[in-house]
């Protein structure tokens, strides 16, 4: 067989496998978005095992759901295990004021950014509609609270009609 019947017998094989191919490997998950990772949001104990749960575990940055949400899944069924207070979610012990750490892996042009304990609006930080960094911080005074507290922070995005949700667990002292 000459070389040029065995290249076009190679490039015949090829294009007659590349679909079987595309068809039997199994798709990677989506890369999207953003959580609070520290102190460790619920979805982001979901990923690190701290809590046993069940989708969320593989995209902690998928919590998105409408604009003007109060919970912890964003209103995404998949994700209501993230609502469940009774989970065993870990509480981190922290002071009056915390530093809530944002990890993205899409930067979405941001509106703003909400904190809520108990449906009281504790502060909101102006995204200026631009792509934030990999990585946010603000830090939030909660105030004359103490015990066991459950922040909801909220990213909302600047050009879409939703917002990314985490909550997080505290122990005030």
């Amino acid at each position: 067989m000459s070389t040029r019947r065995r290249r076009l017998a190679t490039i015949a094989a090829g294009a007659a496998i590349a679909p079987l191919i595309t068809v039997v490997l199994p798709a990677g998950t989506a890369s999207a978005h953003g959580y609070v990772n520290s102190p460790p949001s619920r979805q982001a104990q979901c990923a690190a095992g701290t809590v046993p749960c069940g989708a969320i575990k593989y995209e902690p940055q998928s919590v998105e759901g409408p604009k003007g949400l109060r919970s912890c899944n964003g209103g995404v069924g998949r994700f209501a295990e993230l609502n469940d207070d009774s989970k065993g979610w870990r509480a981190t012990s922290v002071g009056k004021t915390v530093t809530f750490n944002w990890t993205f892996t899409a930067r979405h042009r941001t509106a703003n950014y909400e904190y809520f304990l108990g449906g009281r609006k504790l502060a909101t930080f102006d995204g200026g509609n631009q792509q934030p960094p990999a990585n946010v911080s603000h830090q939030v005074n909660l105030g004359n609270v103490s015990g066991r507290q459950k922040v909801l922070a909220i990213w909302n995005i600047g050009d879409t009609a939703n917002a990314f949700y985490a909550c997080i667990d505290l122990q005030v002292r």
